[in-house]
């Protein structure tokens, strides 16, 4: 079965940077487009960055863009979201995500919190 598992969250001063991991198993990974969303108290899940099967093509949400950069390891099978210059507005849990029709498929999540 799909099974996604982050890794990487904690608490960061503002201005500082994390690296987000994300542990696929399941289904073969270097066919699907992998994503990372996030859930703030009080807010809808939004899609904070998105990356193709080869990695050839990465979006971003207008708010992380410059700031947030999504990759890929289709050999480890495991997507990484490195964070710098991180705000406090930043502060949600932060899910990987895979759309394998029919389904969508979501992680435990793992909590960034950007306070001094």
């Amino acid at each position: 079965q799909v099974q996604l598992v982050e890794s990487g969250g904690g608490l960061v001063q503002p201005g500082g940077s994390l690296r987000l991991s994300c542990a696929a198993s399941g289904f073969t990974f270097s066919s699907y487009a992998m994503s990372w969303y996030r859930q703030a108290p009080g807010k809808e899940r939004e899609l904070v960055a998105r990356i193709t099967k080869n990695g050839g093509q990465r979006n971003y949400a207008d708010s992380v863009k410059g700031r947030f950069t999504i990759s890929r390891d289709n050999a480890k099978n495991t997507v990484d979201l490195q964070m710098n210059s991180l705000k406090p507005e930043d502060t949600a849990v932060y899910y990987c995500n895979v759309k394998k029709y029919p389904y969508d498929y979501w992680g435990q999540g793992t909590q960034v919190t950007v306070s001094s």
